[in-house]
C-alpha cells in the first residue's frame, strides 16, 4: 500500500491513452490517440484500439501476470523479439552492461542486474507515469535498489545517479523525456547507455535531442522520430515499431540481439506501422 493509503498506478499506453488502475481494477481509461498498433495486432489480435479494447487488454494483463497487484510475476523470458527489455536483458547476460535503471509498476525507477528480472518487470508494460509500492516487486528488486520504497517515484535521472552510486561503470538507463536524455549524457558520458522509450509524444526538437543524446531509440508512434532517423546513420530493427541503434554501442547491442534470434537489421521493404502517427 502506498504512503497515502491508496494503491494507484497510472500509465500512458495503448495509443497514449491514460489508464488508471486502483486496487487491481481498471478504474479509468482515456481516449487513445492511435487507432491501430501492429504489435497489439500481432500479439493480441486487436484490430482497432478503442477504450473498450484497452480496458480488456489491461484486465487481461492483471489476470495473466498480476500487473499492478501483489500477484505480480517478476521474472520472465523474452516476450517480443527485440524490444528494449529484450535488448537490455541480452546485454546484461552478455556482460555488455553491468546494470540497468528501468521503471516498473510496484517499484518505480529501479536498478536491476538480473536479465530475467528486467524482462519480467518491463517486457509487458510501457508508459508508466506513477505507481504505488508492491511488496512482491520490492522484495525481488531489493529496497536499496529503488529510489524510495515508500513512494516509488519514476525519475530516470535519479535512476542513473543510483546506478552510478552503486559503482556500476557501464549501465543502461531508459528515458521518456528528451531533457532527461541530455542531462544523463552530460553527467555520465559514455558510462551510460541511454535508451529512449515511450517516444510517441516527441516533437521535432525532442526527436533531435534524442538522436543527439541516446544510444538507442524506439520509434513508438512518433512521426518526428521516424523522420529524424532518415537523416541519421542508424541501424534499424524491425518493420513495425522500429528500434534504432544510434551510437556504436547502441548499434552493437541491437545487432547482437538480432543475431541471437537469427535476424538481421531492417534494410528496406514494406512497413506495418502504427496509425495515425503522432506529429
Amino acid at each position: 500500500m502506498s504512503a497515502v493509503g491508496r494503491d494507484r498506478h497510472v500509465f500512458e499506453a495503448m495509443g497514449m491513452a491514460r489508464i488508471v488502475i486502483e486496487d487491481g481494477r481498471v478504474v479509468s481509461v482515456g481516449e487513445p490517440g492511435l487507432g491501430y498498433c501492429p504489435l497489439y495486432k500481432k500479439f493480441r489480435g486487436i484490430d482497432e484500439i478503442t477504450p473498450e479494447a484497452i480496458r480488456e487488454n489491461i484486465g487481461f494483463r492483471i489476470a495473466d501476470f498480476g500487473m499492478c497487484t501483489e500477484n505480480r510475476m517478476v521474472r520472465a523470458p523474452d516476450y517480443v523479439t527485440f524490444g528494449v527489455s529484450e535488448i537490455l536483458s541480452t546485454a546484461l547476460r552478455n556482460g555488455e552492461i553491468e546494470a540497468a535503471a528501468i521503471a516498473a509498476d510496484g517499484c518505480g525507477t529501479a536498478v536491476v542486474t538480473e536479465p530475467e528480472l528486467l524482462q519480467g518487470l518491463c517486457g509487458r508494460i510501457s508508459g508508466l507515469v506513477e505507481t504505488s509500492p508492491l511488496k512482491v516487486v520490492l522484495d525481488a528488486v531489493g529496497r536499496d535498489n529503488v529510489l524510495d520504497p515508500d513512494t516509488v517515484p519514476v525519475d530516470s535521472v535519479r535512476g542513473a545517479d543510483l546506478a552510478h552510486s552503486k559503482g556500476y561503470r557501464r549501465f543502461a538507463v531508459t528515458v521518456a523525456r528528451p531533457d532527461d536524455a541530455r542531462a544523463i549524457r552530460d553527467k555520465y558520458g559514455s558510462d551510460a547507455v541511454v535508451v529512449a522509450v515511450h517516444t510517441s509524444g516527441a516533437d521535432h526538437a525532442g526527436a533531435r535531442t534524442y538522436f543527439d543524446c541516446c544510444d538507442m531509440i524506439t520509434a513508438c508512434a512518433s512521426g518526428p522520430i521516424r523522420r529524424e532517423a532518415e537523416s541519421r546513420n542508424v541501424v534499424v530493427a524491425g518493420n513495425k515499431v522500429q528500434v534504432y541503434g544510434v551510437t556504436d554501442i547502441g548499434k552493437r547491442l541491437l545487432i547482437d540481439k538480432l543475431a541471437s534470434i537469427g535476424r538481421k537489421p531492417y534494410d528496406g521493404g514494406p512497413k506495418d506501422e502504427p496509425t495515425p502517427l503522432f506529429d
